[in-house]
């Protein structure tokens, strides 16, 4: 099962890898980093690590292969997951990652609500920062405007 798992996502990262160096430009016109560029390293770090944990998990041999009993754990990620994708152009970047980082994690880590809630705040914020103020690069905007 887990194999099987781990050669779908192979395959999804090879898939996003081809596009990411034969779609997307690595610098851009004016010679900065283009679109191509976090892609890249994101799609073969993906192809890399899936790599490896085909490889760890075929050198493990276990007795009892069967369902992990945390696999409502990671059809619930897989879900929200779905709804981030689709709240994208809905709300925009920065509001669907808050969405999706205050449900991840209190489905994830319980008990933290304060924890939680910085973390799903202060995660988009950086990561706004990092792609609008200083990478220059856009994020869906959706069809709430922010103030910044």
């Amino acid at each position: 099962m887990r194999a099987g798992f781990l050669l779908a996502v192979l395959f999804l990262a090879g898939s996003y890898s081809t596009i990411a160096f034969t779609d997307l430009s690595y610098l851009s016109s004016a010679g900065r980093l283009g679109p191509g560029f976090f892609p890249r390293i994101i799609g073969a770090s993906l192809v890399v690590l899936s790599l490896y944990s085909l490889y760890a998990d075929r050198r493990q041999v276990d007795a009892a292969d069967g369902l992990s009993p945390d696999w409502r754990v990671a059809a619930g990620v897989a879900a929200l997951s779905g709804v981030f994708v689709a709240l994208l152009n809905v709300l925009g970047g920065v509001l669907s990652m808050v969405v999706f980082m205050a449900a991840a994690l209190h489905f994830l880590n319980r008990g933290r609500a304060v924890q939680n809630a910085l973390i799903a705040v202060l995660l988009p914020l950086g990561v706004y920062l990092l792609f609008e103020v200083w990478l220059k690069a856009a994020m869906p905007r959706g069809m709430i405007p922010l103030p910044f």
